[in-house]
């Protein structure tokens, strides 16, 4: 059996990227189209975001969803606790109210390297913001855009 990944936090990491390339706001559709899914599971995804004030949306034609603040203020675990702080691993616990000292203990010590990994985790997310991820690809990127403002297309 193979166990589904959620992918929604590289996904929006991806997104709030193009966003800040963007010169006006990019529908549902145009990211849908960009992540091959339904523009209305776009939506629900992004009104986390937007609850965290993270991204906005701007209604009617020509609307679309904006940055709410730049990506210099937004770390990763902002668009992780967005998202809900999805879980990071499939394991978990047997039966939580075993009466049971062996199952309790077994328990216990898989709870509390979760916990630790978690923990870990979260404190890795602190230390980058989105912006940050650009900086390996900065100087591509500012190739790519000053060869679309040129009139040549991208490569």
């Amino acid at each position: 059996m193979t166990l589904r990944t959620d992918s929604r936090l590289a996904r929006m990491l991806h997104v709030l990227l193009h966003l800040e390339q963007a010169k006006d706001p990019i529908t549902s559709e145009q990211i849908g189209q960009m992540l091959a899914t339904n523009p209305s599971l776009v939506r629900r995804t992004m009104g986390g975001l937007r609850k965290a004030g993270i991204v906005t949306s701007v209604k009617g034609h020509g609307g679309g969803w904006c940055l709410a603040k730049p990506l210099t203020q937004i770390t990763l675990l902002d668009v992780y606790e967005a998202l809900g702080s999805p879980g990071l691993f499939a394991l978990g616990l047997s039966n939580v109210t075993s009466t049971c000292l062996l199952e309790q203990s077994a328990n216990k010590a898989i709870d509390s390297a979760l916990d630790h990994a978690s923990a870990f985790f979260r404190a890795e997310l602190t230390k980058q913001t989105v912006a940050d991820l650009v900086l390996p690809h900065a100087q591509k990127v500012q190739e790519l855009k000053d060869r679309q403002a040129s009139g040549h297309k991208p490569v």
